[in-house]
């Protein structure tokens, strides 16, 4: 699978971005027709701590799964989104059982 990352407002060092192909990889384990995934790590110019805005966007075949979090580290925000796919993931592969099955 394929994971395009882009930072917005300020340049994101290679760990950063290797934390979150590795991250974003894994998804694989809970569907198998991921096409690819889309990350955008934004910062906001504001005085809140969490200023660090995460959006994973998952392609599969017949739609696209989005998950945004604003979170005080990039990290945070790649974990908490990362956990909300696997569901997504995990219900979209369901419906597709269930969808050849009846």
């Amino acid at each position: 699978m394929k994971v395009f990352t882009q930072s917005v407002n300020f340049n994101a060092d290679n760990e950063l971005i290797e934390f979150v192909e590795t991250k974003v990889s894994a998804l694989t384990k809970f569907h198998d027709k991921i096409v690819d995934a889309e990350v955008f790590l934004k910062v906001q110019n504001t005085s809140d701590k969490e200023n660090k805005i995460t959006e994973i966007k998952i392609n599969i075949p017949g739609s696209e799964l989005i998950v945004k979090r604003e979170t005080k580290t990039f990290e945070e925000g790649v974990n908490a989104a990362v956990d909300n796919l696997k569901r997504q993931l995990k219900r979209s592969k369901e419906k597709q059982r269930d969808a050849q099955i009846s």
